[in-house]
């Protein structure tokens, strides 16, 4: 008997350990973001048989992301890789690419792969890196865009020669642009974007076809392969204080420039139909509002007859795409966290395509009718997916994150409406540890998002879901002023950001405060840019929370307007702030810091410049004279996308890991 009850209480413990060995492996770890893969850009070949798309993953040894080009068949079949490189597209004919990758005598340069043979030739010996590729029509030519110096100095000095073999230092820079920084995502502060176009056989110099101090959009062939079509901005508008854009025609045989359209707004994204008789762009009028729904605009060919396409659309379209058949236009759209393909016709009928809880893109769509894009779910991570937009059956074509969670247990996500001030009706979602208990009571992270006109999705989100499997509850919402919910609903911080959108974030928590599972003594709080602006703002209005976390903030409104690199800060205020500096002050997350108690990390990039250092900087030392516990993390080498779109793999892992050990470290166990 004795044996017996030994025999069984081993088995009980080799039952325990095996399921404690399980548990401990089937969670997300943060280090498996190095093994993490991302895909973009898909093409579907002419003829719909084949798809090109680009695959980045991390290398681990040099931290950095590397981008590959793979190739697999519609029906899913023989996925491989093609060619090291990213952005392919096809050759009219189906049997070449035109894609971007490293070349000599060094940087990135244009190359075309021929498929049937495997050949490849670089075309290009660029001294600066090329954007967007676009074949002409007859497959004789690839336009794309890159970025080109500024016009000369308008003020300059004549310096006495240098001596012989004198090693002076480079030139005094002249700047007379207001936007003279960088764009926070490491652009050159000194360059516009400009069209080129090369011969796709003979490769050779390219031919610049734009110029001046304008940034031009990707170029849009029409189908004789005579002319491009492109948007560029042009000069502030005087009473709005903002740049516009325009649409032009530009003739390759005498390189004469039309301008099509002329709003007091922007136009962009030209689209020319298949037939070559119609253009479709999408356009927005100013005003007063900070955010305005831009819609799907058509005109003839030669700019007459502009019509409004999406009147009856309260949503803003995006990755336009026309019919094969000319009688219409496939289209995104943001719509309540998601996104789905929509079609109008020429008469303005508008029909949803596709349905789902999903985050799906649109690419392009080949002559069998078949298109590909991406698609991201609560539980799906982004692969390449197909389907045919007259019978829209998803279908994947990858998989690139299976072995990552092959055996790991996510997270649930629970959609959330609930009520807010205003009579306002807001949506969020909750992510729940792997194994959530309901009987159980849990950590609460609120996770703001930036913009502050920006969309929360329901695609999976790799942080989110780190977070809830070492066990928080994760709570991300779209307070007013965010995307996706119509024109009234995103204008609603006119000039009153922040504001009541701090009441949409305390009533979604106090929701999920009823739910029973939270524990309130443990409430944290992060966000960035936006939301590093709203987390500032709440720890100077409560202190509900734990600790928080404040990533690339604005804290200064007055001192932002002179230290950014351009971002708009409309929808704060009417006038400057030496006008009227009330409203900066009354705005200013700052102003409240001697209401702060709650421990408060700070975080942002060495190189931002869209919320500079110094914004992060006075509020900690604002919160150091005040002994506040604080500490401030710079991140080296990134600028503002740094825990989105990072420069660097370790910079994304150090971000969470920071961000969670300062919740840890306050955490009541």
């Amino acid at each position: 008997m004795l044996q017996r009850k030994l025999f069984i209480s081993l088995a009980l413990l080799f039952a325990l350990a095996l399921s404690a060995f399980a548990n401990g492996n089937n969670k997300l770890t943060v280090e498996q973001y190095l093994d993490w893969e991302f895909v973009a850009a898909p093409q579907i070949s002419p003829d719909g048989s084949q798809v090109v798309y680009t695959r980045r993953w991390t290398d681990k040894l040099n931290d950095k992301y590397e981008s590959d080009i793979w190739l697999v068949n519609a029906d899913g079949s023989r996925n491989r890789f093609l060619v090291k490189g990213s952005g392919a597209q096809w050759a009219p004919d189906g049997k070449r690419i035109a894609y971007i990758a490293a070349g000599q005598p060094a940087g990135a340069q244009i190359f075309v792969k021929w498929l049937d043979s495997g050949a490849e030739t670089q075309l290009t010996r660029l001294e600066r890196s090329p954007g967007i590729l676009n074949w002409s029509p007859d497959g004789n030519r690839i336009a794309f865009t890159m970025a080109m110096p500024a016009s000369q100095q308008k003020f300059t000095i004549k310096m006495p020669p240098r001596p012989n073999g004198a090693k002076w230092i480079d030139p005094p820079k002249v700047i007379d642009t207001l936007n003279w920084r960088t764009d926070g995502a490491g652009n050159l502060p000194d360059t516009f974007t400009h069209i080129f176009v090369i011969s796709s056989n003979e490769g050779g110099t390219p031919r610049q076809l734009t110029e001046g101090d304008y940034n031009h959009s990707a170029p849009e062939w029409t189908p004789d392969a005579t002319t491009i079509l492109f948007s560029a901005a042009r000069r502030a508008d005087a009473e709005y204080d903002r740049w516009g854009s325009d649409i032009y025609a530009l003739n390759l045989n005498g390189g004469t420039i039309k301008q099509l359209t002329d709003r007091k707004g922007p136009d962009t994204n030209p689209a020319v139909s298949p037939d070559g008789k119609f253009v479709a762009y999408v356009g927005a009028d100013f005003s007063s509002d900070t955010y305005s729904v831009a819609k799907l605009y058509l005109m003839n060919i030669d700019g007459s007859g502009k019509r409004e396409l999406t009147a009856t659309l309260d949503r803003a379209p995006s990755e336009i795409n026309w019919s094969a058949e000319n009688n219409g236009v496939f289209f995104t759209t943001e719509d309540r966290g998601a996104n789905n393909v929509n079609f109008v016709s020429l008469k303005g009928e508008v029909s949803q395509i596709t349905k789902g809880e999903h985050q799906i893109t649109l690419a392009n769509i080949a002559q069998n009718g078949y298109a590909v894009g991406t698609l991201m779910s609560a539980t799906e991570p982004g692969d390449v997916v197909i389907f045919k937009v007259k019978e829209p059956v998803i279908k994947k074509l990858t998989d690139v994150n299976g072995d990552v969670l092959d055996g790991k247990k996510l997270g649930a996500v629970e959609e959330i409406w609930y009520d807010s001030v205003g009579g306002m009706k807001v949506q969020g979602w909750i992510v729940k540890p792997p194994d959530f208990d309901a009987a159980k009571k849990y950590p609460l992270i609120l996770y703001i998002h930036g913009g502050p006109h920006a969309m929360y999705g329901v695609g999976m989100n790799f942080e989110f879901q780190q977070h809830a499997a070492e066990g928080y509850v994760v709570l991300y919402t779209n307070p007013r002023g965010s995307t996706g919910y119509g024109k009234e609903f995103g204008n609603a911080i006119n000039n009153n950001y922040p504001g009541q959108d701090y009441d949409d974030l305390m009533n979604g928590v106090d929701a999920v405060m009823k739910k029973g599972y939270v524990d309130e003594r443990n409430l944290f709080v992060c966000g960035g840019s936006g939301g590093g602006v709203l987390t500032s703002w709440i720890v100077g209005h409560t202190n509900r929370f734990t600790a928080a976390v404040v990533m690339k903030p604005v804290i200064n409104w007055y001192s932002f307007v002179g230290t950014t690199d351009g971002a708009s800060w409309y929808y704060n205020f009417k006038k400057l702030p030496w006008e009227d500096a009330s409203e900066h002050t009354r705005r200013s997350p700052i102003t409240y810091v001697g209401n702060v108690t709650t421990p408060t990390m700070l975080m942002t990039g060495e190189l931002d410049l869209r919320t500079p250092m110094e914004q992060t900087e006075q509020y900690y030392r604002a919160l150091k004279l005040r002994k506040v516990e604080t500490v401030m993390v710079r991140i080296n080498d990134e600028f503002h996308p740094f825990n989105a779109t990072p420069r660097h793999p370790s910079n994304r892992i150090a971000q969470i890991l920071y961000l969670r050990g300062w919740f840890e470290k306050y955490r009541k166990k």
